[in-house]
C-alpha cells in the first residue's frame, strides 16, 4: 500500500487540506492523478488524525484493506492520545508499524513545526500552514506529494 500522510498538531488544518485535495468530508475512494502516472490511482481518503478519531493501527489497516484501494492519504498527531498512550501512540509509532506491514510511505507533509520524529525520503514541513490560506497549502502539499 502507498501512503501519504500528513502529520500535525490541533490546529495546524489537517482536515482542510484533506478535504482540499481530495474533495472528501470524512472517508470515501477517490481518484488521484498522479504525475507519474498515465491513469489515476484509485485512493482511500480519511480526514481526522488517528490518534484523534481513536482509531488503532490494525483497525485503520483493516479499514483500508476493506476500501479496497492502491493509496491512502491519512492524518496523524505527532504525538499519543493523551488518555491512552498504548492504543493510539505517537506518529513515529503508526508510521513504524505501517512499514513492518509493508506499506511503502511515499510522501509525509507535517503541517506546522511538530513532525513527530518520523523520518522519510519525501518528508517536507509545511511550517506556515496554520496561518497561510489553505488553497496555498493544498497546493504545496499537492506538489509535494506529486499529484495533477
Amino acid at each position: 500500500m502507498d501512503a501519504y500522510i500528513l502529520i500535525g498538531n490541533a490546529n495546524t488544518r489537517k482536515t482542510s487540506v484533506v478535504r482540499s485535495l481530495t474533495g472528501c468530508f470524512n472517508r470515501s475512494v477517490r481518484d488521484i492523478q498522479l504525475q507519474s502516472d498515465k491513469r489515476p490511482v484509485r485512493f482511500y481518503a480519511r480526514v481526522g488524525a488517528l490518534q484523534n478519531t481513536r482509531t488503532t493501527l490494525d483497525e485503520f489497516v483493516q479499514e483500508v484493506v476493506r476500501a479496497r484501494c492502491d493509496a491512502v492519504l491519512f492524518c496523524l498527531s505527532p504525538n499519543a492520545n493523551a488518555t491512552d498512550l498504548v492504543e493510539y501512540p505517537d506518529a513515529q509509532t503508526y508510521v513504524n508499524g505501517l512499514r513492518e506491514r509493508g506499506w511503502r510511505i511515499k510522501a509525509v507533509a507535517v503541517l506546522g513545526q511538530d513532525g513527530g520524529g518520523v523520518r522519510a525520503t519525501n518528508l517536507r514541513q509545511h511550517t506556515q500552514a496554520p496561518t497561510a490560506p489553505i488553497n496555498a497549502t493544498a497546493r504545496d502539499v499537492r506538489a509535494q506529494f506529486g499529484w495533477v
